[in-house]
Parts: C-alpha cells; structure tokens; sequence
C-alpha cells in the first residue's frame, strides 16, 4: 500500500467520494437511484442518521448514499472503523455537517480544519481544565444547578405531574456548562420558555442540517427564508456570547475556568494566546457541544431506566449502598456508581447522542485491506451501527442491557468497538467532564425518584446534527431519603 505524504493542504469544501475512491463501484448501494435527485427513495431530509441505520442493515459494513450528486461513503462494520482510527494513516474529516456550522463557531475546536492552528492552540490552553483537580472544582456547581432541576421535579411530583425530560436536561446541562466554564447563569429553571441561546442553537443547527438536504447551487433560494433566519440565531449566539466574554472582562476574572483561560492563558511553549475572535468561537463551541449532547445522553438514559425497572432498582441500590444518607455526594463517590455509569454506557451504545464522525485519508493507503483510498478522501462512520455490530455485541444488539460493560465484558471486546465521543487526538476534549456530570445526576434522581413512564409513549428520536428522544415525558415520584448508613465498596 502506498504511504507517501505530501505537505500541500487539502482543498476545503466538500470532497465527493467519487474523487477519493478508485473502486467505488465495489462498494454497495441502494438499488433505486433517481436522477439528479440520488437516493431518495424511502429517505427523509429529517432523519438521515435513522435513514441510514436501516441502509447499513441492508447493504452492510461498508455502503454508499448519494443525494444532489454528492458521494458519501458510510461505514458501520467494527473492522472497518478500527483501521480508520489508527492515527498514523487518518485524521479527523471537517464532515459537511460540520463545515456548514462554521460560519457559526469558525476555528473552534469541533469545527477547525486539521490545517489550522488555533485547534492545536486552543487545545493545549484548555487540556488542563479538564484536569481531575479542574474537574473536581466543578462538582460542587454540578450540585447546585442539579438541586434547581430536583427543586422544579419535587414541584411536579407534588403535582402529580409528568416532566419534560428533553426539556429539562437540556436546561440542566446549559447551566452547568455556564457555570462551571464560564460563571454565568442563564436562569434556564426560571423561564417558561427556553433561553434565547437554546432557541437560536436549535435554529442553527437544524438549518446546518437542511444545507446537506438541498443542492448546494440552489440552497440560495430555496433556503431564502430559512438563510435569513440562520443570520439571524448566528447574531443572537454572538451577542449572548459577547455579553458573557463583556462581564467577565469587566469583573477583573473569575475562579480559573475555562474562559479565564481562555482571556488569560498563554500556550506554555509558544506564549500565544487566543484572539477576541477565537475566544468566542471557542466560548460558542463549549456551550453548544458541552451542553447538547450530554442533554441527549441523560434523556435516552432516563427513557431506558423507567422501561426497565430491574435494572433501575439495581442502579437505585447502588447509590443508596455508595452514597448512604449524605445530603450530597462528594467527587470521588461519584466515581464509585460503576453500574449507573454502565447504563449511562450502554445507552450511548444504542443511541450515542453525536451519531457520526468522519475520518479522512492522511496518504494513499487501503481501508481494511480491501477498499483503496487516495489521499483527502474520506468517510464517515455511523456509530449507532458500530455499536450495533453483531459481530462485538453479539446476536442481540438492540437489547438494552448495561452489563455490557462489566469489566471482564470490556476487556474481552476489541479496541475501538465503543466511540461515543468520537477517536483520536480531536475526540471530545471533555468527554470526562460530560461522564461526570451524566453520572452525578442520574445518582440523584434515582435516588429522589421513582421513574413512571408513558404507557403510550414509543421512543422517537429527532434529529438536529445531535440525537434526541422526542417526545419523552416521565412522571418522577418521591422515594424515602435513604437511612444514613456507612459507604462500602461498590460490587458492582
């Protein structure tokens, strides 16, 4: 296989497969291709992540779709992505999805080319706040927006009312990320409304979504209305931003978080610092993917706790046992609910709430040994597939079942069979951040509530770049306060 590297920069822009894959006709694809228009047929412009979960089950590891006449390339077999996370010969892809939110967050760490140099700047500045001593700082904030989340539970289960739990973990998680990495408070549990900022990161990115639904040549006019609007929630997310960076600056900083770094921070080799610019950008790129999918994640978990009573009792136990009758649990207890962070786990297995990741060609080489690839070209795989792979987990993969991730069951599996956070040097840099906090609350509420589920409700996922149950409404019910009792280990 040919290895060769060249240091010119690859052209920006969308790259269709039909320039990166000699052998693309090897690869399969739906049977009914329409004109101009490509595989529509049975396709959704609202659902292409669900669209092609149901192609991968039919056409397999490794498939194509095309729409408007673009080429993409999806896989979802576990061989396949395991060659494609080897660093040596791949690197992160600015996916279209991705790309069209640049016009929103630029250079940001999620959205930044591999060829631009705020990424590595922005990283190596903000690596250490997410330090285990970072991280253990932010606890005591994770509490405190959680108490307002229990506070506003309490008033419905007095009620005898169901909650909104989309709704409510998405407020749960703006405030944490507010606070703890920026110190401010958007008041989310006091509106009856949804912030301004939720509402215009909606807006984004559903429009960032409807750009790869629609012939880039006539996006123009047919998204006239829609552009305009974007425009619009961009210059709100701005200004919300601005604000924030604004009281910062005119309170002399803060307790050491991210924006302090952010503001004050020099990369300990180069001494360079982030611009004004970058600053927001990176500011915008925390708050929407700090908050966004870990909403998502705690909601598909507390959707499969209240179906599954027995594995809810067992997480139940486990908190009562490890956090006995403490009013609040300290850092490093959290870290002992090992059965709450396999259900957290395990429903990220079956709905990881960012659903793709894209990795591109670093030189000539073959994918798996079998697919040739040139230099640029790129993929995309479909991580609800990977985890669904039979081949790793098994006859039954749709079953929700948390001891999946016992230690001996890890252990066993290949590496790279489990990528919720996406793989290599651009994987989510607060991937621990997030566990901590998911893992924290669902302690809580399973040990404040019983969790009563819709009979009628059937899981509907909505999706806006990021995956949502849609829809889901539960009905918490107060337990007993757990008698004080002494923390032993954990055997689970």
């Amino acid at each position: 296989m040919a290895e060769t590297t060249a240091p010119t920069v690859l052209p920006r822009g969308f790259r269709g497969a039909q320039e990166g894959w000699p052998e693309l006709h090897r690869i399969p694809r739906p049977p009914y291709r329409v004109p101009l228009a490509g595989d529509v047929i049975g396709s959704s412009k609202d659902t292409p992540v669900q669209d092609s979960m149901r192609l991968a089950r039919r056409l397999g590891p490794i498939f194509r779709r095309n729409a408007f006449g673009k080429e993409f390339v999806l896989v979802a077999g576990a061989d396949l992505a395991a060659d494609l996370a080897d660093e040596a010969r791949f690197a992160k892809h600015v996916g279209l999805g991705v790309a069209n939110l640049r016009q929103l967050a630029g250079d940001g760490l999620f959205t930044a080319y591999n060829h631009e140099p705020n990424w590595q700047l922005a990283h190596d500045v903000l690596a250490p706040g997410f330090s285990r001593e970072a991280m253990a700082g932010y606890h005591t904030m994770m509490l405190a927006v959680a108490e307002r989340l229990t506070g506003h539970w309490d008033r419905a289960a007095g009620a005898g009312r169901a909650v909104d739990v989309p709704g409510d973990m998405t407020k749960l998680t703006l405030e944490t990320i507010a606070r703890t990495g920026f110190g401010h408070d958007f008041g989310s549990f006091e509106r009856s409304r949804p912030h301004p900022f939720v509402t215009a990161m909606i807006g984004t990115l559903d429009y960032a979504q409807r750009l790869n639904a629609v012939p880039a040549p006539l996006a123009p006019l047919l998204l006239r209305r829609a552009g305009r609007r974007n425009a619009a929630d961009i210059g709100r997310l701005h200004r919300i931003v601005d604000e924030v960076v604004r009281i910062r600056r005119a309170d002399g900083g803060g307790e050491g978080d991210l924006l302090d770094r952010m503001l004050d921070t020099a990369h300990p080799d180069s001494g360079e610092r982030l611009s004004p610019e970058n600053v927001r950008r990176q500011v915008i790129t925390f708050l929407i993917a700090g908050h966004e999918t870990t909403s998502g994640a705690l909601s598909f978990a507390l959707h499969f706790l209240s179906l599954n009573p027995g594995v809810a009792d067992r997480a139940r136990a486990e908190v009562d046992r490890v956090w006995g009758g403490s009013a609040a649990p300290g850092y490093e207890q959290v870290a002992k609910l090992r059965y709450v962070r396999r259900v957290l786990d395990e429903s990220l297995r079956l709905w990881p709430t960012a659903p793709a990741y894209a990795r591109e060609a670093r030189a000539d080489t073959v994918l798996a040994g079998e697919h040739p690839m040139r230099r640029g070209a790129w993929t995309m795989v479909l991580t609800p597939m990977l985890h669904r792979d039979p081949a790793v987990w098994g006859p039954d993969p749709e079953r929700f079942d948390p001891d999946r991730f016992d230690a001996p069951a890890v252990r066993s599996r290949p590496p790279h069979t489990y990528k919720p956070f996406g793989t290599g040097a651009r994987a989510c840099i607060g991937r621990q951040f997030a566990l901590h906090e998911a893992t924290l609350v669902l302690g809580l509420l399973l040990r404040r509530y019983e969790l009563r589920p819709d009979p009628g409700y059937r899981l509907r996922v909505t999706e806006r770049l990021t995956l949502m149950p849609e829809g889901l409404r539960l009905r918490p019910e107060r337990r007993p306060a757990p008698a004080p009792a002494p923390a032993g280990p954990s055997a689970d």
